[in-house]
């Protein structure tokens, strides 16, 4: 199928790891000019070692905090000229009420849902003006299968699956698209971290943390590129006629929980 992307401009916030940095693959792999953008120069700097290793050379990356204005100031220009920006910076924090102070509330907030919008401000005039350009926001499934055990990212990430499909009716006038993708349990390094000490305090064995993802939906975690996939595939012609849509991308499991 060609997603005709071939030299798209894309910027991928958080795409140093995980599924941001498994988006970067597939947006090369698809002959797109990438930029990366993470919190730690270190951590940008061994993402784009990995992807020229790989013999994906159109890459740069930005070392910015997404958390403030003087972070979007930073990437205003980049975001000035970008023809597709997937938003996925941001881990909000586990707990009910009583384990998550403002404090921590709010920096979670911060960078994950005001940081979203405020790349998406600062880069859809651009794209207005001329007339075309995509966000794909990588939300989370917690949005519209909220825990009271993970309430501020539930309440977090329901905020932005409203905000992307309010904003994402209203861009078309001008030829924009905004869609989402709520993905569930995936496999990035924090999950395996996660996973891994839950089976050494389980099993005494570390090595099997993928017995503690066996009840998901096909017995495991969503892989990342499954995930890059469909957000390569939603900025793409393919899905030129959907705006305003995000699609749940748990293995059906928001269903199968009830």
């Amino acid at each position: 199928m060609e997603l005709e992307l071939k030299d798209k401009r894309v910027l991928i916030t958080g795409g140093s790891r995980g599924i941001g940095f498994s988006c970067a693959e597939t947006f090369l792999r698809e002959g797109c000019r990438v930029t990366l953008v993470g919190s730690q120069a270190s951590s940008v700097d061994e993402a784009i070692a990995r992807l020229r290793a790989m013999h994906m050379t159109d890459v740069d990356g930005l070392c910015v905090d997404l958390s403030g204005s003087k972070g979007i100031e930073q990437l205003a220009s980049h975001l000035d000229e970008v023809d597709i920006l997937v938003n996925n910076a941001g881990a909000i924090p586990g707990g009910g009420l009583a384990n998550v102070d403002d404090a921590q509330w709010r920096a979670a907030w911060d960078l994950k849902v005001h940081g979203y919008i405020n790349t998406i401000r600062a880069a859809v005039p651009s794209m207005m003006k001329r007339g075309h350009g995509v966000v794909v926001n990588v939300i989370g499934i917690a949005g519209v299968a909220p825990r009271y055990d993970y309430l501020c990212g539930s309440a977090g990430n329901a905020a932005l699956t409203a905000f992307t499909q309010a904003a994402g009716a209203h861009s078309t006038k001008r030829g924009v698209r905004v869609l989402g993708v709520n993905p569930g349990p995936t496999e990035t390094e924090r999950l395996i971290a996660l996973s891994r000490s839950r089976a050494a305090q389980r099993f005494g064995d570390p090595s099997r943390w993928q017995d503690m993802l066996s009840d998901l939906p096909f017995g495991r975690a969503a892989k990342t590129e499954e995930i890059a996939d469909l957000v390569a595939f939603l900025a793409s012609a393919r899905a030129s006629y959907l705006s305003g849509v995000v699609i749940d991308a748990d293995g059906g499991g928001r269903y199968a929980a009830h």
